[in-house]
């Protein structure tokens, strides 16, 4: 008997190792807020080596040349990063890049709860797949850059 299919999540015909700017919100298995450790109560990151979704965001930068972070904000369960591929790239699709990112933070997360310095998780840190748009014009870019940005007081006025 065959289970569930699960929604296709890229675009079937798209080079995602081609240049341009994508949209990636990555979520906490379960939505669980994590995160916290890493933000402020008033989500402010805290800029460290000690904050484990940033410090990979920037080896991100390292690990594939080229590679830029546009804009960024870490929520208690989610991550929206805006990531530019830039022409030239003979680099890894999205898709690989992602999948090194998970692994990477996952592991120090790990570390440091044995450590004793993070609360554990549940079964796993991140959901399965990530979300991506293409952002295909100025206009787009610039709505996904304030989307981002507004994204913290958004959740401080959903709680009240």
């Amino acid at each position: 008997m065959e289970g569930p299919q699960r929604k296709r999540l890229r675009l079937a015909s798209y080079d995602y190792s081609q240049p341009g700017y994508y949209f990636i919100t990555i979520c906490t298995y379960v939505r669980q807020q994590i995160l916290t450790s890493f933000v402020g109560a008033d989500l402010c990151v805290r800029l460290s080596l000690e904050n484990i979704p940033l410090h990979w965001l920037w080896e991100l930068q390292g690990k594939f040349p080229g590679i830029k972070i546009d804009i960024y904000a870490v929520m208690p369960d989610h991550i929206h990063v805006i990531l530019v591929i830039p022409g030239g790239h003979a680099g890894p699709p999205l898709q690989e890049m992602m999948k090194w990112y998970k692994t990477q933070t996952t592991n120090a997360y790990i570390r440091r709860v044995k450590g004793g310095g993070l609360p554990p998780f549940q079964k796993h840190l991140w959901q399965r797949g990530f979300y991506d748009h293409i952002l295909r014009n100025d206009a787009d870019l610039a709505e996904t850059r304030q989307y981002i940005l507004n994204n913290p007081l958004k959740w401080i006025q959903d709680k009240d």
